[in-house]
């Protein structure tokens, strides 16, 4: 009896303990947190806001609007900024300045998103780590790094995880560069809507829904071309859409490597596309997207994908088991229950007023090379009569040039 109750008085005491060390944490949590908002406050042009190592439980969203700012962490698996007991927000970290640089850190399991950064120049993110620790949900943060309105971006070696819209999204921006990242588990790994002049390489695209996205969306505040997706490895993206009912992405189907949709001027080249199961490269019309809204479409909106450019990229497998009941008919009556997508799968829409002879201008055509078939899906016809001829695809379009930021950023 004696033994037993001296281990029930250690197991009370160690309780005790665990009461203390817990509340003392929160006292220190609230303490850094406290000060992080009042070095943002006080940040002036210049200022580099260093953090320590160290996992840090936030309960507030904060936020930046002073130009010329560094915050730098001790490594993205070092200094984490948790906000899993959020109570007011949205966004983790929400900026309005321009000449900003982050890197170094972590941000975990915010009620929105994550990092956005809003009408800002000259943006470098660099190691940074996004992530939603639960696994994919939908009650997760849309988008993980969230770069809007901006020019001359920089996204690099940063990794997003469990974003429920997309993990790495710059939108409406000018000038970008996207480079040794890895999306991993959300909707869209990756994707660059209504921007213009983006390049899209060295990334690591991996279980999401979709791997890579270039979208134009209607009613925004510009339209986007211009954007070069090369030397990524887009692998094996199947992870059941859970998107947010009513978000664009909601009609990404899984299984999708790499989606061109209602933009122009896109080259995608020397990639690694292997295992989508729906199709490896999706090519696109806004019509394709079931994202209507209630003002309509804008009268200079252009819903047709113009000017695409596939070649040199290396696919592999995928095509074999296609997301969603038309695109498994479609499938099947074309290629038999055993049968799969070819490399590239375009929907069909094309502009009716840009036709000559069944084709568009030069430019904007869609030229495949080095791929291993296409269908055309005939979508504005549900479907009825696809065709599988790679004739009206065997052409070639002028290269973008590289983008070039400037001024070029400083890490």
């Amino acid at each position: 009896m004696r033994k037993t109750t001296t281990l029930i008085v250690a197991a009370l005491l160690l309780a005790g303990c665990g009461h203390q060390e817990s509340a003392q944490q929160s006292q220190i949590d609230q303490s850094f947190e406290s000060k992080l908002e009042q070095q943002l406050l006080d940040a002036k042009p210049g200022s580099v806001i260093d953090i320590p190592a160290g996992h840090y439980s936030l309960k507030r969203g904060l936020s930046l609007r002073t130009d010329g700012v560094t915050i730098r962490g001790a490594g993205m698996d070092k200094t984490v900024l948790s906000f899993k007991g959020q109570i007011v927000g949205p966004e983790g970290l929400l900026v309005n300045a321009n000449d900003f640089t982050i890197e170094n850190l972590a941000i975990e399991d915010t009620m929105g998103d994550a990092l956005k950064i809003n009408q800002g120049k000259n943006i470098t993110i660099h190691g940074v780590r996004v992530e939603w620790t639960g696994g994919p949900s939908s009650t997760n943060g849309a988008y993980g790094l969230y770069p809007v309105k901006t020019q001359n971006t920089l996204i690099e070696d940063s990794v997003v995880i469990g974003a429920s819209d997309a993990g790495i999204y710059v939108g409406q921006s000018n000038n970008i560069i996207v480079r040794r990242n890895r999306a991993e588990q959300n909707v869209a790994g990756i994707e660059i809507e209504n921007s213009v002049n983006a390049d899209v390489y060295d990334n690591t695209a991996t279980k999401n829904t979709g791997g890579i996205l270039v979208f134009n969306m209607p009613n925004l505040s510009q339209a986007g071309h211009a954007s070069r997706v090369f030397h990524n490895k887009v692998a094996d993206n199947n992870t059941a859409n859970f998107a947010k009912k009513g978000a664009a992405v909601a009609s990404v189907p899984a299984g999708s490597g790499v989606v061109v949709n209602s933009n122009d001027k896109v080259e995608i080249f020397d990639n690694d596309i292997s295992g989508s199961q729906t199709a490896s490269i999706i090519i696109s019309s806004y019509f394709s997207t079931n994202y209507y809204n209630t003002r309509g479409v804008a009268a200079d909106y252009n819903p047709y994908p113009k000017g695409i450019f596939v070649y040199g990229n290396r696919i592999a497998g995928g095509g074999d088991s296609p997301d969603g009941l038309k695109l498994k008919t479609l499938k099947t009556a074309v290629y038999g229950l055993s049968g799969k997508f070819p490399d590239v799968l375009w929907d069909g829409y094309a502009d009716p007023k840009d036709l000559v002879n069944g084709l568009p201008p030069a430019d904007d055509r869609i030229c495949l090379q080095d791929v291993n078939g296409v269908i055309d899906a005939d979508g504005p016809n549900e479907y009825k009569n696809p065709s599988t001829d790679i004739k009206p695809f065997q052409c070639t379009l002028p290269k973008l040039p590289p983008v070039v930021l400037n001024p070029e950023p400083k890490v």
